[in-house]
């Protein structure tokens, strides 16, 4: 009996560590990339048929008692809401600082660096030598990391000004090896392009060059990416509040039971199967819970109010995780409610003084808007200094434009000129 407890556990074992090596790749992935990140496990297995939720209306899927929080929107704004939302250029951006080209702490720090300085049209106009001083790095390794973008989605971004942008995209061109010089030299003297037309090959480096993008971030000013939320978490008639998985999009496994289970083979590939099922059952069970506990403590803001201090360390002390483990979980998840459709991270917060959210920030940037003067609106820069005098707290000027745009609220030229036609 004893030999017989054993061979179980050893089994279990077994199972429960297939499992979690098939959950962490199907975790971290956003619902949208799922399939993708299945695929491996899928292509492997003769026995898997898999069928995507994706082909569905998701009208139908949203619930019918949606609607009863303290934020009224239309049948169509919730619609529209707990379908897609569009991602930024910092979320693509930020999900690609990783190996291999971004490998170690420092290469990562000054990545995240680069991709917070960047102006709304996706070039780098960060002050490098503070950087660098404060982080014991000559300029010469700073640019040497800078410089990787040019490997980076969409290929151009990160670049100082429109000679740089080209030159990295020219590196992802399909441009020949024979008209590479020219097109060098004709990206580095733009001004006098036409004076090239008579070389050899000039032809081809007008038509690489018009598939360029200017500005690089032309594609995030015009049109984003669109994810799909995981969650969604609503009101029914009584005011309790629901949080429901938006499982009809989950990819559909079938094990195909036509095989003889006999053979070892088969009963392996079995075996694997379900491993995969139960690892797709584990992310659903894993950010259901996730869902419950950011309801629980951002309770207020599903009623109306502001996101509360809330870190990652607390969710991975609930989880028994590490903190980075939880932020790999919810990198590239969303949560759709009534009032839009918000990253998982942005529940997160970094408290300031223990009881101050980046809410609080935000309330403060309104505030110090509705008073400035109208003549002489504040930059993004001028609201910088205030918030960092204020909170003693150090920012960079893009989180300032990001939290401004999140507002709705227009940059100083634009308001000056709102203000003078009232």
């Amino acid at each position: 009996m004893a030999q017989l407890r054993q061979t179980q556990s050893v089994e279990n074992r077994h199972k429960l560590s297939n499992t979690l090596r098939n959950w962490l790749p199907i975790l971290h992935s956003s619902l949208s990339d799922l399939g993708e990140a299945m695929s491996p496990f899928i292509d492997a297995n003769p026995i898997i048929e898999i069928s995507s939720g994706f082909e569905d209306s998701f009208e139908k899927l949203i619930p019918k008692k949606i609607g009863n929080s303290s934020v009224a929107n239309t049948r169509t704004e919730q619609i529209e809401a707990l379908t897609f939302v569009k991602k930024s250029l910092y979320d693509v951006l930020d999900e690609q600082i990783e190996a291999p080209l971004f490998p170690t702490p420092i290469s990562q720090k000054i990545a995240s660096f680069v991709v917070c300085n960047l102006d709304e049209n996706g070039y780098y106009e960060g002050d490098s030598e503070e950087f660098c001083k404060n982080n014991a790095i000559t300029i010469e390794e700073f640019e040497k990391v800078r410089l990787r973008f040019a490997h980076v989605e969409p290929v151009g971004v990160c670049a100082k000004n429109l000679l740089e942008s080209f030159l990295f995209q020219l590196d992802s061109s399909d441009i020949s090896d024979k008209v590479y010089p020219l097109a060098i030299k004709v990206i580095k003297d733009l001004e006098n392009i036409y004076d090239y037309s008579n070389e050899a090959g000039f032809s081809e480096v007008m038509r690489v060059l018009t598939t360029f993008k200017n500005p690089p971030a032309i594609e995030y000013l015009e049109e984003s990416a669109q994810v799909i939320p995981d969650l969604m978490i609503f009101f029914n008639d009584n005011d309790s509040i629901e949080v429901k998985l938006n499982d009809a999009f989950y990819p559909i496994i079938n094990i195909d039971t036509s095989y003889s289970i006999e053979h070892d083979y088969v009963s392996q590939k079995i075996k694997e199967a379900k491993s995969l099922v139960d690892a797709l059952d584990m992310r659903k069970a894993t950010l259901y819970k996730v869902g419950l506990m950011i309801v629980e403590y951002q309770y207020e803001f599903f009623t109306g109010g502001a996101i509360m201090p809330l870190t990652l360390k607390t969710l991975a002390d609930e989880f028994g995780h590490n903190p980075s483990t939880i932020s790999r979980a919810i990198a590239n998840k969303y949560i759709a409610c009534d009032r839009g459709v918000y990253a998982m991270k942005e529940f997160f917060t970094t408290a300031i003084d223990e009881d101050v959210s980046n809410a609080a920030i935000k309330e403060f940037v309104i505030g110090v808007i509705k008073s400035e003067n109208r003549k002489k609106p504040l930059s993004d820069m001028k609201l910088l200094e205030l918030i960092q005098d204020k909170f003693k707290v150090q920012m960079v000027r893009r989180t300032i434009a990001k939290y401004r745009k999140q507002l709705n609220i227009a940059g100083s030229s634009e308001r000056k000129k709102l203000y003078h036609l009232h």
